[in-house]
């Protein structure tokens, strides 16, 4: 008996252990390993579809580059046609003239980008464009300081330009280069400053004076952080200080009276003509006494 069991024990593990590997691998099924091959084109789908994106996603900047390209060189030649109010004070009005002719060229590139750059991305690639941008909005905010004599509001420059000023509304004037634009126009104004006493006219920095210094105040009233906004501000006050220095200079010179004598000398004569004629009648009236 004891023989007999000691025969069947074994036998009787070894069945329980075959049952119980026929359970698990019925249960949880071993996955099927995968070959060295089929490792390999899944892994070159993956990247294949990466390699899709990235082509189009060059294609796309490519074709950014050469709009942006062609707005950046009608900001030049608006630029170069500005330059002449450094030099001739007679030719400030044509030149105004001729910088908007080039601002409807960049009108017509920023419609292009417009339509190139895909909904929710404007800011994805504004690095294209945004340092032109700026430029351009200094640009029309000179001329039309050349023109009327005040500061272009957001809303303008974003009309010549074709923008808007709302982000909801897609391609839009960021107002950072807008405020970006502004500050380069103080810069320029200090120069233009400079240039006008050298051209003889003393009451223009009389004008930009004034106007840069309520351009300062206003820009105190933001709350600028440590950026690179806050760095070009910072600027401003160098700008300011150098117009001061000119109107200081034409002061203590004695332009500035010259020029408001001259004004008044005007004056009196244009008062003096029409009194003329009633010199007779008081004569008259002296003789008969």
């Amino acid at each position: 008996m004891n023989i007999h069991t000691q025969n069947t024990l074994p036998t009787n593990k070894t069945r329980l252990f075959c049952a119980q590997t026929q359970f698990i691998t019925h249960c949880f099924p071993c996955k099927q390993k995968k070959t060295p091959n089929t490792m390999q084109n899944n892994v070159k789908n993956i990247f294949d579809s990466f390699n899709d994106y990235l082509v189009k996603e060059q294609e796309l900047r490519t074709e950014i580059r050469d709009i942006v390209r062609d707005i950046d060189q009608a900001a030049k030649e608006a630029a170069i046609a500005l330059q002449v109010i450094h030099s001739s004070i007679a030719d400030v009005s044509a030149a105004c003239a001729k910088a908007r002719t080039f601002f409807d060229t960049c009108r017509e590139g920023y419609a292009k980008l417009a339509a190139l750059i895909p909904a929710g991305q404007y800011y994805r690639y504004h690095d294209h464009w945004h340092y032109m941008t700026q430029r351009i909005v200094f640009l029309i905010a000179l001329t039309i300081y050349l023109e009327k004599g005040f500061l272009v509001t957001r809303e303008t420059a974003a009309d010549i330009l074709g923008l808007s000023v709302s982000q909801q509304q897609g391609f839009h004037l960021d107002i950072e280069d807008y405020l970006v634009g502004i500050l380069q126009l103080a810069s320029e104004l200090s120069r233009y400053a400079v240039n006008s006493v050298i051209l003889g006219d003393y009451e223009k920095p009389l004008t930009i004076s004034k106007f840069v210094a309520d351009l300062n105040s206003g820009f105190r009233l933001l709350n600028l952080k440590n950026d690179s906004l806050r760095k070009r501000f910072d600027a401003l006050k160098y700008d300011v200080k150098k117009i001061e220095e000119i109107v200081y200079d034409i002061s203590i010179r004695g332009l500035r009276t010259e020029a408001t004598g001259a004004a008044a000398v005007g004056g009196a004569a244009a008062a003096e003509a029409p009194s003329a004629p009633t010199a007779e009648p008081a004569a008259a009236e002296e003789k008969q006494a």
